[in-house]
């Protein structure tokens, strides 16, 4: 290819970048990069001569934070042409032409627009100058609210529906709402990892557990098993609605997207202190949690539970073991077993008798032995080595 060629097609590449140029008109969707943040608005390379202006209230999140940044891509509408590109995520309200309103409804563009009434079916809200409608389904996310307290108020909505010069010109602000709430459930779930101590709000507590909104509507189950060490038969005991509970990540489904919560392992496991605090052999207080089948589940401590099976429970087989040994009672066990992998207590109730029987007889024995040495001037043992040595 020779020199001229190539000077040709570079002459040929700049003409159409400025047809391309000046194509850019009001209502055209446009993407950019930030090149420079200012103290009101960014500048966005569109690929147009020059740069075009972007609000920094425009890339503020529901907080009101600016966490966009040099380098983000944006794409937005422009809204003038005037002295300049300046470009818009939302339509301002103020009066707006068909071909505006229009291009917004096609381009997802939002919009603002004040409630000024209710009518039959939902709201007239102004928009941009132009009547429109909002269905009462349409106005929130949370169904079934007081239709009074959205009078008057600045929204901003989506165009879900624009026609016949805006006669039929339909909003949705539930539209919006849904898409912030994906957005913020979308950047929790990024910001979720197994492991992670977080803190959440309680939505709801059922028999099995509570479900515990973590943000963006993004919601973990407590499971009544994860509430504590010891065993919980009331969930609302622990949690109620409204409540703010810090919990642990257990675990994160990616398929089905279900997380698993926990209470318990932010507590100090009872466990830990079990080789040192109880001994096979020895008799200790217990109070009786639940019953089962096969025996009675006693707990030493808070989160300490053991099994009492029926052959150990001293209760006859025939009998009634929960009217026997009622829930919340207190009962004297003695430790059978103790299996700390599997966090395992063997108990028996039968055997107290014959712990309590031995220790009477290594008693009394020794009550002898001191009355002997007492009484004859030394032990029997001490006599019969002394009587050999003569």
């Amino acid at each position: 290819m020779t020199e001229n060629e190539n000077e040709t097609e570079d002459f040929a590449a700049l003409f159409a970048a400025s047809l391309t140029t000046a194509r850019l008109d009001t209502g055209q969707v446009v993407e950019g990069t930030i090149v420079a943040l200012g103290s009101d608005v960014a500048f966005v390379d569109v690929g147009a001569k020059g740069e075009a202006t972007l609000a920094l209230a425009d890339l503020a999140n529901a907080d009101g934070v600016v966490e966009a940044k040099v380098g983000d891509r944006v794409q937005a509408t422009i809204v003038s042409t005037t002295g300049g590109l300046t470009l818009s995520r939302k339509l301002q309200r103020g009066a707006a032409a068909a071909r505006q309103l229009e291009d917004a409804f096609r381009t997802g563009l939002p919009v603002d627009g004040k409630v000024d009434a209710e009518v039959k079916g939902g709201f007239s809200v102004t928009v941009a100058g132009q009547r429109a409608f909002c269905p009462f389904s349409q106005i929130d996310i949370v169904r079934g609210t007081d239709p009074a307290v959205h009078l008057g108020h600045v929204y901003t909505f989506r165009i879900i529906e624009y026609g016949e010069g805006g006669r039929k010109f339909v909003v949705s602000r539930r539209a919006l709402l849904e898409a912030e709430q994906q957005a913020r459930a979308d950047e929790v779930r990024r910001a979720l990892t197994v492991g992670a101590v977080v803190t959440g709000r309680v939505v709801s507590v059922r028999d099995f557990g509570a479900f515990i909104d973590l943000g963006g509507n993004v919601q973990g189950l407590l499971h009544v098993s994860e509430m504590g060490w010891s065993h919980v038969t009331a969930p609302s005991a622990i949690a109620e609605p409204g409540q703010e509970l810090t919990v642990k990540v257990l675990r994160i489904d990616e398929k089905t997207g279900q997380i698993a919560l926990s209470l318990k392992q932010l507590l100090a496991d009872p466990w830990a202190a079990v080789p040192t605090t109880f001994h096979t052999g020895q008799v200790y207080e217990g109070r009786v949690e639940r019953h089962a089948k096969f025996g009675v589940f006693v707990e030493l401590t808070p989160g300490v539970v053991g099994l009492v099976p029926l052959a150990e429970s001293g209760v006859a087989r025939d009998a009634d073991l929960p009217r026997a040994l009622p829930v919340g009672s207190t009962i004297a066990v003695v430790v059978l077993e103790i299996d700390e992998a599997a966090r395992r207590l063997r108990l028996s109730r039968k055997a107290v008798a014959l712990v309590q029987e031995h220790a009477e007889v290594e008693d009394y024995a020794a009550r002898a032995d001191a009355f002997s040495a007492n009484a004859f001037g030394g032990g029997l043992a001490d006599k019969l080595r002394n009587a050999l040595k003569k």
